[in-house]
């Protein structure tokens, strides 16, 4: 299994065990809803049912939503048009610092993909929804969740801010 993480944040974004497709500068990787729900054995932490009040019991907890932000512990984060311009802005210029050190020939064809990439997601903007990494650094990685027309969620995450580690 390969999991992807972020280069600036070093967060975990994704995994491959999601159907990922390939465009010039993003990842679009397909999720599902779910719903998750922790059972605690009480056994494991002492508890003794047969020895304890009926009544007493230990809480499971319930993760609803889509797989790829619960399983990776992405955090959920906001912006209007022109904060996310701001944050890309930002985003862009470090990630082609990034690459100006570790594959320079690559700088100028993904300035001007992301930069296509990025106008194209401006008209359907109020229905994205943003995540960033467990650690919520807001400068690193911000992945993308949108939906297909069969309400598909997908994921869209930039290829050259990732780097892919074998588990």
């Amino acid at each position: 299994m390969i999991i992807y993480k972020c280069i600036l944040t070093d967060d975990e974004m994704f995994s491959d065990v999601y159907p990922i497709k390939e465009t010039p500068i993003f990842y679009e990787v397909d999720g599902k809803h779910i719903t998750q729900t922790d059972d605690i054995d009480d056994s494991l932490i002492g508890g003794n049912k047969s020895a304890e009040d009926q009544g007493e019991t230990t809480e499971a907890s319930v993760q609803s939503g889509v797989n790829i932000i619960v399983y990776h512990k992405l955090q959920q984060t906001s912006f209007d048009k022109k904060g996310y311009l701001s944050y890309i802005k930002e985003y862009l210029k470090a990630i082609k610092a990034k690459l100006q050190e570790n594959n320079p020939e690559r700088v100028d064809q993904f300035m001007a993909d992301a930069n296509v990439e990025v106008k194209k997601l401006l008209p359907g903007f109020k229905n994205l929804e943003f995540y960033t990494g467990e650690s919520m650094n807001i400068d690193g990685m911000v992945g993308i969740l949108d939906y297909r027309e069969d309400d598909t969620p997908f994921m869209r995450f930039f290829k050259d801010g990732l780097i892919g580690e074998k588990c």
